[in-house]
């Protein structure tokens, strides 16, 4: 278990994580508010407890990687990012503008600690294996992490991805599904019912376990343990509340892009200082 120094830390990073992401999609106007809001605690356990990186030196041999496949989320990847020191803070306000490095979605081009390029579903899911490959070909002692979206998992690569995965025994591969039961057309159980993912997983050999995607402890826990699993990858099935931290988008089926006015990032940015999360 973590210490509670280590955990207050964590919270409180992910309060700021969350902040900076309201105010970059506020500046904008509108973005994809509630898929970055669900994966902050994990972004925020594996960059400030967890991955071997260096913000200096961000092509540093032999340093973990992540990918986000739903590169949407984009927003509070970036924040976590700027906020590490990859790039000056006042790039998260240039967010999907004209000359950005910042585009809405993840971009290893443009923006600096970004690992691979995503945005078409289930294509970062796929160069995450082949980058865990390459590690366990080299030799390094270190492992990729990947985040995925549970609509997204709806798309047939993500399982082409899971069954290359478990044939080469990619133990460095440690995976995060965002299970926050909606996606871009509504709830997941209307478009495709994805409640029984722990069992298509468990069906392709990996090393499966669900936790609160929210809860630091059950994220540190879940990681040791898929580290332990040295003959397979792991996927680790975070429950999350979609836009949690942004109040007016939660439980809102039209969350996945919205419109974030002034008054609305006020609002979010009191109740969170509030203690809101």
């Amino acid at each position: 278990m973590l210490d509670l120094q280590t955990i207050e830390m964590l919270e409180k990073k992910a309060k700021e994580i969350r902040i900076s992401t309201i105010h970059e999609i506020a500046h904008l106007g509108k973005g994809h508010i509630g898929g970055a809001m669900s994966i902050v605690e994990i972004l925020t356990y594996l960059y400030y407890h967890e991955m071997n990186i260096d913000p200096k030196n961000p092509k540093m041999e032999g340093r973990d990687r992540f990918v986000c496949s739903k590169g949407h989320a984009g927003p509070s990847v970036y924040a976590t990012l700027a906020d590490k020191g990859y790039f000056p803070a006042d790039w998260l306000l240039t967010l999907n503008k004209g000359g950005t490095n910042l585009p809405s979605h993840c971009d290893m081009t443009k923006t600096p600690g970004v690992d691979f390029t995503t945005g078409s579903l289930g294509q970062g899911a796929s160069a995450a294996a082949g980058i865990a490959l390459g590690q366990k070909i080299k030799g390094e002692d270190s492992y990729t992490y990947l985040i995925v979206g549970d609509g997204e998992s709806q798309e047939g690569q993500i399982w082409e991805m899971a069954e290359f995965a478990s044939t080469h025994k990619l133990g460095n591969l440690i995976a995060f599904t965002d299970f926050n039961r909606m996606q871009l057309d509504g709830y997941t159980r209307d478009v495709i019912n994805m409640d029984n993912i722990d069992t298509r997983w468990l069906g392709f050999n990996w090393h499966v376990q669900r936790i609160n995607g929210h809860d630091f402890d059950q994220l540190d826990y879940a990681v040791q343990q898929a580290k332990a699993a040295k003959d397979r990858p792991s996927m680790i099935i975070c429950d999350t509340v979609k836009s949690r931290g942004y109040l007016p988008g939660v439980g809102v089926v039209a969350n996945h892009s919205m419109a974030v006015s002034e008054d609305d990032e006020k609002k979010a940015v009191q109740a969170l200082e509030g203690g809101a999360v």
